[in-house]
């Protein structure tokens, strides 16, 4: 089974100030980001820099589908990641965010790199990262994280027992009725407004019914689509331009397939979201509009 996203501690953890004393500040094309659409924590980001409108201020280079290196690496970052750490030894693995002053690594922790984009770098944009909410958009992460994207790997991992797979599938249902709840008289997790909270909700859930389905049964595969405002939800947010033109599903084959090292499992016949579907509806009531 292809593992699950590393939650390690990054190596490289630099932050983007407010002035010129921060060492790190915001300045228009000063920063790069890497990033891989099939790496759900890039895809976090990408998403975000689309919504923030930072596609002039902050470019982004965007790496292959399918690491090409037996560790998880990109080559093409092995030269940033030994700019900013000699001899590094480990994995040069995106997210990163790049310094073209220094040519050295600022950040590959993205939680923080999200957090910079939405309040250094988003002036004009909505206000992803409210002030005051950093709590409740850091209990949602770890909800994604270890409430989802955690259980269901560990629920079906290959001859893993009855008892701790059906533990495991307790804590994923769990979560999804926690966001199922909160959707109930609500547009998006933390209230009105949408957030990075919905941000890494949406790709938690791609990630579920894109990779982590594959290795459940049947049943537990129709538990997890038997939350109908979090799929809505999905679907709506998927067929907005920022979330939805980001999707690369035949990556994600690619990329599961490639790494995967698990059995497939007959939940795998049991897509939960047409998520081609659902951005391509999205697109064709933009043109409509226009149309009209």
């Amino acid at each position: 089974m292809l593992a699950a996203p590393s939650t390690a501690t990054p190596p490289f953890r630099g932050r983007i100030g407010c002035d010129t004393r921060s060492g790190y500040y915001a300045a228009p094309h000063r920063y790069r980001l890497h990033l891989s659409l099939t790496c759900p924590y890039c895809l976090q980001i990408a998403i975000t820099h689309s919504l923030l409108g930072l596609g002039d201020a902050l470019p982004v280079t965007l790496l292959p589908s399918v690491p090409d290196g037996p560790d998880g690496s990109h080559a093409a970052l092995r030269p940033l990641y030994e700019a900013s750490a000699h001899q590094y030894p480990g994995t040069a693995a995106p997210p990163v965010l790049s310094d073209g002053w220094t040519g050295r690594i600022v950040s590959t922790h993205t939680p923080d790199i999200l957090r910079d984009l939405a309040r250094q770098f988003g002036d004009r944009g909505p206000e992803l990262q409210p002030y005051g909410t950093e709590d409740e958009i850091d209990a949602i992460g770890r909800l994604c994280e270890r409430g989802i994207n955690e259980a269901a790997q560990r629920a079906g991992q290959p001859g893993i027992d009855c008892t701790a797979r059906d533990a495991a599938l307790g804590t994923l249902f769990g979560a999804l009725d926690e966001l199922e709840r909160r959707l109930a008289f609500q547009d998006h997790v933390l209230g009105s407004e949408l957030t990075t909270a919905d941000v890494q909700v949406w790709v938690t859930l791609l990630q579920l019914d894109t990779v982590h389905r594959r290795h459940l049964d049947v049943a537990a595969v129709h538990r997890i689509a038997g939350h109908p405002r979090l799929w809505a939800y999905a679907r709506r947010l998927a067929s907005l331009p920022a979330f939805g033109s980001h999707l690369d599903l035949d990556g994600i084959d690619r990329r599961h397939d490639a790494h995967c090292q698990g059995l497939e499992s007959a939940g795998a016949a049991v897509q939960i979201v047409d998520w081609a579907a659902a951005y391509a509806s999205g697109e064709a009531a933009t043109a409509g509009e226009q149309a009209g």
